[in-house]
């Protein structure tokens, strides 16, 4: 049961991650474009862009950009209590925001009371920070994880509570931020006691994963594979992008932390020269060689190695997951062609992707981001100008294009691995997976293959697949599911199932929804 409720909250937690970071992401763009077209080798190669026109669009993209990271402690605070709890949700994320801000008030109570609080001179050298003009313990986006799981909890636990009549007016979910604001002015008041010993742990995983050298980036690529069949690979990018595991830097008098917290601060300060490449080692130039050529030289491969009179059938297939692969940077609808057919060819992808995170730091390009796709290196690499050695990722691209291509045709073959295409009844099976079903009809048939609606604890979705709860997994009939289009199942213990459908999951989703 502890491992039931430990799989199933992990898995939660990385979908609540979503919310903001995909806010992020697209702030990022904001803030990349904003950067780029002030920066002075842009403005040297076309002049034009100083009109004051320009100029102030370009201020202002920055600036509205910069909103993401500034911000982000409070994101997560407000995102993950609204991702994590099943009803009432609105409630939840008001109460994310009062625990949050409550957390730091108590905080600095709690300062002022130990005369620990730092002159505002001395702020970084302390560990405090400013939060919503509160002088408080500097948790970074740790923070608003912490306060926004400690919430969410609460919610769960007290949203339905009936209290005595004479305090009737507080039952229910109008209790959660009350629980919250006692909850939470607690947590704050021992803040101060006990966060440096935190604090000191995870500067310790990070000097330790940093230790490793040309290694950590080849770790944190590898890993962040492994993980991603699991749907926990959120977890570890989080931990890198976030906190002090993935470094820590002065920029522009503000202690940062995090890969991508110190890339987005470099990015919004206009005094910066160079990014700092230990914080990029683990962004979006890492993803490149293996997004943008690895994973279509492996899709060339599958299509070559494939029967001449299946090639057709899966050819859709392969084109669709390249395009999302390339401009998107959504790589499950090509890994889980082979992930389930051919896992051995899924651990070299690992392998290969960890490798292309380590050439690409030795030879210091300095790309950030998190999306590893073409919009990325064109908006955080070439606009960026030749500072960040954008140019590098081509040479590299052929190398890992003609690598991953050779490699999984010379396994597929010599293995006779089962990938797309490859197998007899292939074309009868194509053709059965490619009956085109209503929705309503979708619907029903992964409902029945589920074991009903009876069988069903939970259904949610991430950005490619159904994450469902269930009762009993040996109801579940997966030949039944294969026809409704899926590209995978993932069964992670005997509660948790995950199936893949690709980009337009959140429709399927809708769909089962409305019979359930």
């Amino acid at each position: 049961m502890r491992k039931f409720i430990s799989m199933d909250f992990f898995q939660n937690l990385g979908k609540a991650f979503m919310l903001p970071v995909a806010l992020l992401s697209a702030l990022g763009m904001l803030l990349g474009i904003g950067s780029a077209l002030s920066t002075p080798q842009l403005l040297e190669l076309l002049p034009w862009l100083k009109n004051p026109l320009i100029v102030f669009l370009a201020r202002y993209m920055s600036t509205i950009g910069a909103f993401g990271f500034q911000n982000l402690p409070t994101l997560f605070a407000i995102a993950i209590p609204i991702a994590l709890v099943k009803t009432e949700k609105g409630v939840a994320g008001f109460a994310g925001f009062v625990g949050f801000y409550i957390m730091h008030s108590a905080a600095n109570f709690m300062l002022i009371d130990l005369n620990l609080l730092a002159a505002s001179q001395d702020l970084v050298s302390h560990g405090q920070t400013m939060i919503f003009g509160i002088q408080s313990i500097d948790l970074g986006v740790l923070g608003g994880i912490i306060s926004g799981i400690i919430v969410a909890k609460l919610h769960q636990r007290f949203y339905n509570i009936q209290l005595p009549d004479a305090l009737s007016f507080f039952s229910g979910a109008r209790f959660v931020p009350i629980i919250t604001t006692v909850v939470m002015s607690l947590v704050g008041l021992v803040l101060p006691l006990t966060w440096p010993w935190v604090a000191g742990l995870i500067n310790s995983a990070g000097h330790s994963l940093v230790s490793t050298g040309i290694f950590a980036p080849f770790f944190f690529g590898m890993g962040e594979r492994l993980l991603l069949p699991f749907g926990l690979h959120h977890i570890l990018v989080a931990l890198i992008r976030f906190t002090p595991a993935g470094g820590e830097m002065l920029v522009n008098g503000h202690m940062v932390y995090g890969a991508l917290n110190i890339f987005y601060a470099q990015l919004a300060d206009p005094l910066t020269q160079n990014f700092n490449g230990q914080a990029t080692q683990f962004l979006s130039q890492g993803k490149m060689p293996t997004f943008l050529f690895g994973l279509p030289g492996a899709a060339l491969a599958i299509y070559h190695c494939a029967k001449p009179e299946n090639r057709p059938q899966i050819k859709g297939v392969l084109i669709s997951g390249v395009i999302a692969c390339v401009i998107a940077g959504i790589t499950e609808p090509l890994e889980f062609l082979f992930l389930f057919t051919a896992p051995y060819l899924y651990l070299i992808h690992a392998i290969y992707t960890g490798l292309g995170f380590m050439l690409v730091a030795m030879l210091h390009v300095t790309i950030g981001n998190t999306d590893g796709n073409l919009i990325d290196l064109l908006v955080f690499g070439i606009l960026q100008g030749n500072k960040t050695k954008w140019y590098l990722i081509l040479p590299v691209g052929l190398v890992w294009f003609s690598l991953y291509y050779f490699t999984f045709k010379l396994v597929i073959l010599k293995f006779n691995l089962h990938t797309p295409g490859r197998q007899e009844s292939d074309a009868n099976a194509t053709e059965s997976n490619k009956i085109i079903l209503s929705k309503n009809d979708r619907a029903q048939a992964i409902l029945a293959a589920l074991g009903g609606a009876e069988n069903i604890l939970s259904l949610d979705n991430c950005i490619t697949r159904l994450r469902i709860v269930v009762k009993d997994m040996s109801l579940i009939d997966e030949a039944k599911i294969k026809v409704t289009g899926s590209l995978g199942i993932i069964k992670l213990d005997a509660a948790n199932l995950q199936i893949v459908y690709g980009v337009q999951v959140h429709l399927i989703k809708a769909e089962v929804e409305k019979l359930l």
